[in-house]
C-alpha cells in the first residue's frame, strides 16, 4: 500500500460514491487531495446488500459525475451485481488517489488553520477536510432485543443476505421503510412466514398514468427543490424514504395486499415482555397515513397533467384490499414459532471523531449545501444536503461540484497542483 502523505491540500473521508464525486472534482481543478478509506472503496454496496437488492430508482437517475448509466435500459432498476459492476466503472473512471484500509479517528482544526487527522497509518495535515462518510454508520438495535430468547437469531437489515440463511420458522421483521418493506417481500416470496412490525413509512406508486412516478416528479422539477425550499425545511432530513420497489421490472409494494396472502401485520413494536412482543394499536392508522402520502403524491401528478394540458391515461386513487380485524397488541413469540428477527429500524451517524463545534443536539451536522461555520469543513453525501438525491445516485454530483468550487476558493493561488 501507498504511504499515506504527512500533508494535502485536501483529505476526503470516505471512498464512496460522494468522496469519488469529490476527487473526480478536485482533480480537474488541479488540488492535491486524498482519498481515505477504512475499508474498501463503496464497500457498502458491496458488503452491506441482500442478493436480491436492486435500485428503487430508475437507472437513468445513476448520474455520477463524468459516468452516467450507459446501459441499454435506462427505465428499468439494476440489481446488486448490475450496481456494483456500474460502480466499480466509477472507481476506474475517477482513478482517484486512494487510500484504502485507513481508519481516521480524529479530525481537530489547528488554531493556526488546517486539520490535524489522524489515522491508523500515522498522522496527516490537510489545508481542508471533507466528511464524505455519509449518515448511515452504527445499525440501531434497540436494547429490548436483549429481552429476546437466546436461540433467537438476530440481525440488522444490512446483514441479511438471502432467506434461506435463516433458520426454518417465522421471521419477525421489524419496521416497514424501504429496506423492511423489501426484506418482508423478498421473505415472503421465498415461502417463509413474516410477521411484520410496522412504522410511520410512507409509500409511493411505482408507476401511474402511464409513467414511473420518479418520472413524474422529475418532470414537476421535485428533484431539484432545494431543503429550504421544502415545506418541512430541515425537517425533511429526518423523514422515513417512501416504500416501493424495483423488483421484477418495478411494482408497488401493497402491505394488505401482503396481509392478504398470509403476511401478519402489526403497529409498532414497544418492548418484549416475558416472551411476549408488545405492539402499539396504531396498524389502522400506520397504513392509512401510507395510503394517503400515496394517493396524494399522485394527486399532485393529475394537477401537474391538467395544468399542463399532458394527455396521459385516467387517474385513479387506491383503495384499500384488506383491512386488519382488530387490533393486537401483543404477541406470543413461543407461540408465533418466531426463531429470527430482522432489526429494519435504520441507522445512526456517529461523528464523534471530528472535533469541530458544527453539529446540533443530537449530532447531526449544522451546514448550508455542505458549507460549515468551521472554515474548510465540508460534509458531502448526507440525505437532503441541498436536494432529495444528495445522497443518492442522481444528486451527489451536483452538490461535489458545489463544494469543490467553494474549496477552490480557499487554495491559495499558485498551490494547485500542475
Amino acid at each position: 500500500m501507498q504511504k499515506l502523505p504527512q500533508k494535502t491540500q485536501v483529505a476526503i473521508v470516505g471512498g464512496g460514491q460522494s468522496g469519488l464525486s469529490m476527487s473526480y472534482y478536485l482533480q480537474k481543478l488541479g488540488i492535491d487531495h486524498v482519498v481515505i478509506e477504512k475499508n474498501n472503496v463503496v464497500n457498502s454496496w458491496k458488503t452491506a446488500r441482500w442478493d436480491n437488492f436492486c435500485l428503487v430508482t430508475p437507472n437513468w437517475q445513476c448520474n455520477l459525475p463524468g459516468w452516467p448509466y450507459q446501459g441499454n435500459d435506462p427505465d428499468g432498476f439494476m440489481k446488486k451485481d448490475e450496481i456494483i459492476e456500474y460502480l466499480d466503472g466509477f472507481v476506474k473512471h475517477v482513478n482517484a488517489p486512494t487510500f484504502t484500509g485507513v481508519k481516521v479517528s480524529q479530525v481537530s482544526p489547528q488554531l493556526d488553520g488546517g486539520f490535524n487527522i489522524n489515522t491508523s497509518a500515522g498522522n496527516l495535515i490537510a489545508d481542508q477536510v471533507v466528511v464524505a462518510s455519509g449518515a448511515y454508520h452504527e445499525p440501531v438495535i434497540p436494547r429490548m432485543a436483549e429481552r429476546l430468547p437466546a436461540h433467537i437469531v438476530q440481525i440488522h437489515s444490512e446483514q441479511y443476505r438471502r432467506a434461506d440463511d435463516l433458520p426454518e420458522g417465522a421471521v419477525l421483521v421489524v419496521g416497514n421503510g424501504q429496506s423492511g418493506a423489501q426484506i418482508a417481500e423478498d421473505l415472503h416470496l421465498e415461502g417463509k412466514k413474516v410477521i411484520l412490525a410496522t412504522g410511520d413509512a410512507p409509500r409511493c406508486a411505482r408507476f401511474y398514468r402511464g409513467k414511473d412516478v420518479v418520472t413524474w416528479l422529475a418532470e414537476m422539477n421535485y428533484y431539484d427543490l432545494p431543503v429550504e425550499k421544502h415545506p418541512l425545511r430541515e425537517g425533511v432530513r429526518d423523514n422515513t424514504n417512501h416504500y416501493v420497489t424495483g423488483r421484477d421490472g418495478g411494482r408497488d409494494i401493497d402491505l394488505r395486499q401482503f396481509a392478504k396472502d398470509g403476511m401478519e401485520l402489526y403497529g409498532l413494536m414497544t418492548d418484549i415482555q416475558n416472551g411476549e412482543a408488545i405492539f402499539l394499536p396504531n396498524l389502522n392508522e400506520a397504513l392509512d397515513q401510507a395510503d394517503a402520502v400515496y394517493n396524494r403524491i399522485n394527486a399532485s401528478i393529475d394537477d401537474y397533467i391538467a395544468k399542463n394540458n399532458i394527455t396521459a391515461p385516467a387517474g385513479s386513487r387506491y383503495e384499500p384490499v384488506w383491512q386488519p380485524s382488530t387490533e393486537r397488541t401483543s404477541l406470543n413469540i413461543e407461540s408465533a414459532n418466531i426463531t429470527s428477527v430482522i432489526w429494519c429500524i435504520g441507522f445512526k451517524p456517529d461523528f464523534s471523531w471530528v472535533h469541530a463545534s458544527v453539529f446540533n443536539g443530537v449530532g447531526t451536522p449544522i451546514h448550508y449545501r455542505g458549507v460549515t461555520a468551521q472554515a474548510g469543513l465540508y460534509f458531502l453525501g448526507l440525505p437532503w444536503l441541498h436536494t432529495w438525491g444528495s445522497g443518492r445516485f442522481s444528486g451527489v454530483a451536483r452538490d461535489a461540484h458545489y463544494l469543490s468550487e467553494k474549496i477552490a476558493q480557499a487554495v491559495p493561488q499558485g498551490l494547485k497542483a500542475a
